[in-house]
């Protein structure tokens, strides 16, 4: 049970802390410390439910079913283009800077929830990394072995979230710097960038 539990913690950390959209979005909130808390929440809950799929089984109708991952894959490039050249936008003018030294945005929660759940949920490669390959993983780990492996992987994804967002705080007085937000969101557009186009090739 031990060993399931922390080979599922493991694996899990190896997946989800890889740098990602999702992470930059986690990052750049926390910065702002805007919304965090409903931010942690909807990456580390949608993670948990993902994993408890996969686990279940139902990584197989992903594989059965290809074409999702492929609609997926034209959502989440386009979605990831959009917020591209917001960031670029963002890092041209030095709006970012500003929002951060008032604490305030003009976005609402439910702008930076439906936002969370755009990186969450079109992201082909999520369902691909939760669903399909901790699924399958479990599956070495029968009976009650398979559920200790889940709960370590879910383990794993809420700590990350909860550092990264809450953590983001510590970095704050290298972001009291307006040069330095105009330098993460030129990053993050490259990121983004980078990775619609990597989604359509």
């Amino acid at each position: 049970m031990l060993t399931a539990l922390l080979s599922g913690f493991t694996t899990g950390a190896g997946l989800i802390i890889a740098i990602g959209s999702q992470n930059a979005f986690v990052l750049r909130q926390g910065l702002m410390r805007h919304h965090i808390g409903a931010v942690v929440a909807i990456t580390s809950l949608s993670d948990i439910l993902l994993i408890s799929c996969g686990v279940a089984g139902i990584g197989i109708l992903v594989e059965a079913w290809p074409s999702l991952v492929q609609y997926l894959r034209w959502g989440g490039a386009a979605f990831l283009a959009f917020y591209g050249l917001q960031a670029a936008q963002r890092a041209w003018s030095g709006s970012g800077a500003l929002h951060a030294a008032q604490q305030t945005s003009s976005a609402s929660l439910k702008t930076v929830v439906l936002t969370c759940l755009a990186f969450t949920f079109l992201n082909p490669h999520v369902y691909l990394d939760t669903m399909v390959l901790l699924g399958s993983l479990s599956a070495n780990y029968p009976g009650f072995g398979q559920i200790a492996f889940a709960i370590g992987a879910c383990c794993a994804s809420l700590v990350w979230f909860i550092a990264l967002g809450y953590g983001a705080r510590l970095l704050r007085p290298v972001f009291n710097s307006p040069l330095a937000w105009r330098i993460l969101d030129a990053s993050i557009a490259v990121f983004m960038l980078t990775l619609s186009a990597l989604m359509l090739s």
